[in-house]
């Protein structure tokens, strides 16, 4: 395998758009809990494209996951030249009223499982001094989220730990780079509940976003921001300025 890269969350969504994307240029490791639905991205993109797809049935909630996921492609000489952290979930909800376990299962992967793949590949591509990797954070990363509170917190983490290692790497030419798309039009609205929010009113395109994000990861750029509404870009110029419980109140009812 050539030119590889790996997409976790690939089964649906941003992550297979992006899987699409890179097919036409390399090869891929996609990993997703779904079975079915990653063998026929891998049968639908090896067609078109010619590329070669390793799939990968994995659940990121599991502690270990990850180092499974490294250790067996180990095992088979694989060089991942593209890190692409992008699986991910949410859950609208008071957080007093929301299940512990799921809000625990959150942070395992929207943050556990996003390091722990980003410390075990980074290395290999500090030595080869190659290689890119794409956090996917969101919009919602820039400001506290009442009613999503652990998401919200979740993607704060991704957005400042990507700068943060991007500042590490800096004198390489190894880059990290955090994608924070606007509300998308994917299954994780529906499955979080954030579809019958305010924030889900006029969602982006999923091509899109994945297209403006990779092509940020190429470019090596720190933060992308994409498929924003323009009350959200009005929004987020004022945030600096907005008092924060006026905030917190705005944001609350936004998503209730």
């Amino acid at each position: 395998m050539k030119n590889v890269a790996l997409i976790t969350g690939a089964s649906s969504g941003i992550g297979k758009a992006l899987a699409e994307i890179h097919a036409a240029s390399g090869d891929l490791v996609i990993i997703a809990r779904s079975e079915d639905e990653l063998n026929a991205l891998k049968n639908e993109l090896e067609v078109e494209y010619n590329s070669t797809i390793l799939v990968i049935v994995k659940d990121l909630t599991v502690e270990n996951a990850p180092k499974e996921v490294f250790d067996h492609l180990k095992r088979k000489n694989i060089e991942v030249e593209y890190l692409i952290n992008n699986a991910g979930f949410g859950g609208v909800g008071k957080f007093v009223n929301r299940k512990l376990e799921e809000d625990l299962a959150m942070i395992q992967l929207n943050v556990m499982a996003l390091t722990s793949l980003t410390r075990l590949f980074l290395p290999e591509m500090l030595e080869r001094n190659s290689g890119k990797i794409l956090n996917i954070s969101s919009i919602a990363s820039l400001m506290p989220g009442p009613n999503q509170a652990t998401y919200f917190a979740t993607k704060a983490y991704v957005t400042s730990f990507s700068q943060a290692i991007a500042g590490e790497v800096a004198d390489s030419k190894v880059s990290v780079t955090a994608l924070l798309p606007g509300a998308t039009k994917t299954n994780f609205g529906k499955v979080s509940g954030m579809d019958k929010t305010m924030l889900f009113n006029n969602p982006a395109s999923v091509n899109e976003v994945a297209k403006e994000g990779y092509k940020a990861m190429m470019k090596g750029k720190l933060v992308k921001k994409t498929g924003i509404g323009l009350s959200q870009k009005i929004m987020l110029l004022l945030l600096p300025l907005i008092p924060k419980r006026i905030l917190l109140s705005t944001v609350k009812k936004m998503q209730q």
